[in-house]
């Protein structure tokens, strides 16, 4: 993780944390080990943060503008109009990385705390705003766009926790995700 000018930025101790995060939980992002595994000593986290809770929200802001911003920028620079694709493209990326990474999880295990919970509510509040924003698109009126939108959010939940605590329950391939995705996405336009 060290630059090649040897030098850190405030983003190579957000990624560090939130990689400590996602494999340890909230605890795990501790100055001094984080220090350790960048190669860097304390100074260099006090020359970039007043303490750990800036550490804290300069990373869980890094995974909301990747895991939800960019995400929603990448959908809408896809080559097609239809809103179902997009639905769809969408739907298959985050199944796709939710049943892979555990970040989503980290997080929820820690929703109480004063520093995530405006952050993951944010957030899903922005990405069920957004998936309306498709179904309206796709010719839903906003109150059954807003309620599927709640519905597909809560799916892709369901399926980052079901991937830690239960993997065998989900489809193995990703033909077998694209299918269920398909299916999901033709029951909610219906």
């Amino acid at each position: 993780m060290v630059r090649a000018d040897n030098r850190l930025t405030a983003d190579d101790w957000a990624d560090t944390a939130l990689e400590a995060l996602e494999s340890g939980g909230l605890a795990a992002v501790a100055v001094e080990p984080l220090a350790r595994r960048l190669g860097a000593t304390k100074g260099s986290f006090y020359w970039h943060f007043k303490n750990r809770d800036a550490l804290i929200e300069a990373a869980v802001l890094t995974w909301e503008r990747r895991g939800t911003e960019e995400v929603i920028a990448a959908i809408e620079a896809a080559p097609t109009d239809d809103p179902a694709e997009r639905l769809r493209r969408l739907f298959e990326r985050v199944i796709e990385h939710g049943t892979t990474h555990r970040i989503e999880m980290a997080l929820a295990s820690s929703a109480d705390h004063p520093l995530i919970a405006p952050v993951l509510e944010r957030i899903g509040k922005r990405r069920i705003d957004y998936v309306a924003e498709l179904f309206v698109a796709a010719g839903l009126s906003p109150e059954p766009a807003r309620g599927r939108a709640v519905i597909c959010v809560s799916v892709y939940y369901g399926m980052t926790h079901l991937a830690h605590i239960a993997p065998d329950a989900l489809p193995r391939t990703r033909a077998e995700r694209r299918a269920l995705v398909d299916a999901t996405i033709e029951g909610l336009l219906a």
